[in-house]
């Protein structure tokens, strides 16, 4: 059988999560897109999916196998779409998905974006959990940390930290910070997202890696309402810098261990391996490259 059939025939079940959906996405029949997965173990002597009569999942070295398939299958698109699209115009619609608190540093790109492609319509949604991008549809993510599926490309816009920070009340009412351990016995607010789960990693002043476990009465998943709560005076947070930058040159929120830097993360588009990344979709996220670059200040207070 053909081999580049196969492979796009063993990407589509593993995507898809079957050989039914594989099928229509495909459209071929079942059977074939059996065959080719099939034709394909046999030339490879190993077996790349487990089948059962509820669910199909890779293997082990299925596993490895689809993350070399898939970024081949996405290079020669991207490379076929390169050729077709040099002179192509934006046009159609563009669905974005955002974390709610970095909106306000997108928003100007989607302006610029509206204005220069006025054949272009574009859907900005929000939320703090991830998005199944294929499911619901979207044709790029921004994200503050690097998502865990490897069937996804992502292009890193910008670094950010974020700050440990807490209120001047909270710092009348309670004794100086000495070291990174002592915040074990404080209360601090935790981001449902943070990708270290209890864990804050910093780097000293000597660039080795330093690290507390925390706990304390407010976990959340919006960045927002961890912000809320540090103004309060009730406990510290590690908060997103950009989120919290004019809190504290306005002096209402101060920095605490400074001598300790959160580490450091990426602001992030990510989109489908095997999405077809048209003109509208290469448009927008080269746009977001140039405006990151230009405010990467605004992003990382430490920069």
């Amino acid at each position: 059988m053909d081999r580049f059939a196969s492979l796009t025939a063993f990407a589509g079940v593993v995507e898809t999560g079957g050989f039914s959906a594989a099928a229509r996405r495909l459209n071929m029949s079942t059977t074939m897109v059996s065959n080719h997965v099939q034709a394909l173990e046999d030339r490879l002597g190993v077996r790349l999916l487990n089948r059962t009569t509820r669910k199909v999942s890779l293997t082990e070295i299925g596993k490895a196998y689809y993350d070399r398939t898939a970024q081949i299958l996405a290079d020669l698109e991207q490379a076929d779409d390169i050729a077709s699209a040099l002179h192509a115009t934006p046009r159609g619609t563009l669905r974005v998905h955002s974390a709610t608190h970095i909106v306000p540093f997108i928003a100007p790109v989607v302006a610029h974006f509206l204005s220069s492609y006025p054949d272009v319509k574009v859907e900005l949604m929000m939320g703090e959990t991830s998005v199944d991008l294929i499911e619901e549809g979207f044709d790029v993510a921004l994200r503050l940390t690097t998502p865990p599926d490897s069937s996804l490309i992502v292009r890193s816009l910008a670094t950010w930290r974020h700050v440990l920070c807490c209120s001047p009340g909270y710092t009348e009412k309670h004794e100086p910070l000495q070291t990174l351990d002592e915040l074990s016995a404080r209360n601090c607010f935790r981001h449902a997202n943070y990708p270290f789960g209890t864990e804050w990693r910093f780097v000293d002043r000597d660039g080795h890696p330093a690290s507390v476990r925390v706990s304390g009465n407010l976990v959340s998943s919006s960045g927002e309402a961890l912000r809320r709560a540090a103004l309060e005076g009730v406990g510290i947070a590690l908060a997103a810098g950009f989120l919290v930058r004019d809190d504290l040159e306005a002096g209402r929120l101060v920095r605490l261990l400074p001598e300790y830097r959160p580490v450091e993360m990426s602001m992030n588009a990510v989109y489908p391996h095997r999405h077809h990344l048209s003109a509208k979709v290469r448009a927008f996220i080269d746009m977001l490259v140039r405006h990151s670059a230009e405010h990467q200040k605004l992003i990382d207070p430490y920069a």
